[in-house]
């Protein structure tokens, strides 16, 4: 999808009231500990970092192939495009997989899940999708610029999976960090993020390989956030 479309299509307003954040640290590794993992050229030709799908993953993605995630959330437009290649060949372009995409919203706030930082969002789907990949590898999602919660760095969810749903690549995306100061200075976001990209307990061992290709834009036309995801098909 191109920006123009993109722009023309709805979108989003920004809120307006700020909440206080709740200590969480969801989505945190609990061991950090670890040994690192080696330095690897991101555009090498090899299988994206494996990260947690934390405890907010889709419960019902089937039911949720959309390409406009948004749903009742509010926030600076963002278009995520998700490119998905196959370590097994080159690395082409991978047609016909699918690519689940969830995030937190503005606050902090998951959907389908209870105790977030402004209550229960149980009933709720916002922010949450799948599509499949076309004949370029890419999918496509109309989304907003994530928030952020308390020990965690700005990031997207990302789990791609063959047509039969057997899951290929759960990982995550992290964001620039100058982009997010950017955004997180207007209004309905919680300001600055509390947790850097180097100190995150996902990003800290791989952080040249989770950072997002690129993250154009600007906070009155929306961005763009570009990725390229390597599996093992």
């Amino acid at each position: 999808m191109n920006r123009k479309k993109f722009l023309k299509n709805g979108l989003l307003s920004m809120g307006t009231i700020v909440a206080a954040p709740a200590l969480i640290t969801a989505c945190k590794k609990d061991d950090d500990t670890e040994p690192m993992e080696p330095v690897i050229d991101p555009d090498s030709c090899a299988v994206s970092p494996a990260e947690t799908a934390g405890p907010f993953p889709i419960k019902t993605p089937a039911q949720l192939v959309r390409e406009n995630i948004v749903g009742n959330r509010t926030g600076i437009p963002l278009l995520i495009n998700i490119k998905v290649e196959d370590t097994n060949n080159n690395c082409v372009p991978l047609e016909g997989v699918l690519v689940d995409v969830w995030h937190c919203d503005a606050k902090g706030n998951y959907s389908e899940y209870s105790g977030q930082l402004e209550g229960d969002f149980t009933s709720e789907h916002f922010l949450r999708g799948r599509q499949t990949t076309g004949a370029d590898g890419v999918a496509s999602f109309i989304s907003i610029y994530p928030g952020w919660y308390p020990g965690r760095a700005p990031h997207l969810h990302l789990e791609i999976l063959r047509v039969d749903g057997s899951s290929l690549l759960v990982t995550q995306t992290a964001f620039p960090e100058d982009v997010s100061n950017t955004v997180y200075a207007t209004n309905g976001y919680n300001g600055n993020f509390d947790t850097s990209n180097a100190n995150d307990g996902e990003f800290g061992n791989s952080l040249n390989r989770n950072m997002a290709t690129s993250v154009m834009g600007d906070t009155t036309n929306g961005y763009t956030l570009t990725e390229t995801i390597k599996v093992a098909f």
